[in-house]
């Protein structure tokens, strides 16, 4: 796709450039007087008090959160790790020609998108043992937010499969690439490229879905702060510290998105250039 087709709208003339900067300008203000009237609130009410957050430098409330933190990033990179793979392979059964593989992948996308991800982590800790299927109590977290994000993930990867330019099938087609192969070395790393932003988002949802881990007991972030204000009885104070937390890894997985976007575009850059015939022109890159 040539850069002019990648523009979502027209670029703001010097007018629009100030009502941006202005509207920026304002929200911030709006922003920084939120948090100063919060800072006063708690002040107010005695929450800034260093002795309501001296225990949070003690090594085991530190390693009480450091094991939701693990807890946390094992269940979303498990389920991410299971969930990305297998929503390429169901976009691509979705994208097939043959019924017997676009029909049920269809099925499973419409099911599992319409269905709440609480529901189905209650059917696994409440329903499924009756008949004798009774996960460990990651799996009963995992399984569940693979289920759904996997039908998410497949309609991601299906807009990012039918955004690539046609030109780019018809360039594999002329020299002599099989469809399979084309799809595999050319069109897909296109793909993923141009949905990263989205998948990151998708990534930043698996994190938040983990934090139902307290319906089935798991120690992730959000179930160890909440056992801490059990006992410590510092609830603004710990759920501060865990939305930082969140905060911080969010941050990171942006930066992530940035290194793998400019890392697949040098090695789809690298693939399209090994594909070219001889003295042929550059077909138009997506």
């Amino acid at each position: 796709m040539g850069e002019p087709a990648r523009v979502l709208f027209d670029e703001p003339g010097p007018r629009g450039r100030a009502r941006i900067r202005l509207f920026t300008v304002l929200g911030l203000i709006v922003i920084a007087a939120l948090l100063a009237l919060a800072l006063w609130q708690f002040g107010r009410n005695g929450q800034l008090g260093l002795s309501r957050w001296a225990p949070f430098v003690q090594v085991s409330y530190l390693w009480f959160l450091w094991q939701g933190i693990v807890g946390t990033i094992v269940a979303t990179a498990l389920a991410a790790v299971i969930s990305f793979p297998l929503g390429v392979v169901l976009a691509l059964g979705r994208l097939s020609k043959r019924r017997i593989l676009r029909w049920p992948a269809i099925g499973y996308i419409e099911l599992f998108r319409g269905i709440p991800l609480l529901l189905l982590i209650y059917a696994f800790l409440l329903a499924l043992p009756r008949f004798g299927i009774n996960l460990p109590i990651l799996w009963k977290l995992v399984v569940p937010i693979v289920l759904v994000n996997v039908a998410v993930l497949a309609e991601i990867f299906r807009a990012g499969i039918l955004a690539v330019d046609r030109g780019q099938y018809e360039a594999a087609a002329a020299i002599g690439l099989r469809e399979g192969t084309a799809m595999r070395t050319v069109i897909l790393p296109q793909a993923v490229r141009l949905v990263i932003p989205t998948l990151v988002t998708q990534l930043v949802a698996l994190l938040k879905d983990s934090t139902l881990g307290y319906v089935v007991s798991y120690p992730e972030l959000m179930k160890q702060g909440n056992n801490l204000t059990v006992y410590t009885h510092l609830l603004i104070q710990t759920y501060l510290i865990v939305a930082a937390i969140y905060v911080v890894v969010n941050v990171a997985l942006s930066r992530l998105a940035v290194w793998l976007e400019r890392r697949l575009g040098t090695r789809v850059r690298r693939n399209v250039a090994r594909a070219e015939p001889a003295g042929a022109a550059p077909p138009t890159m997506a």
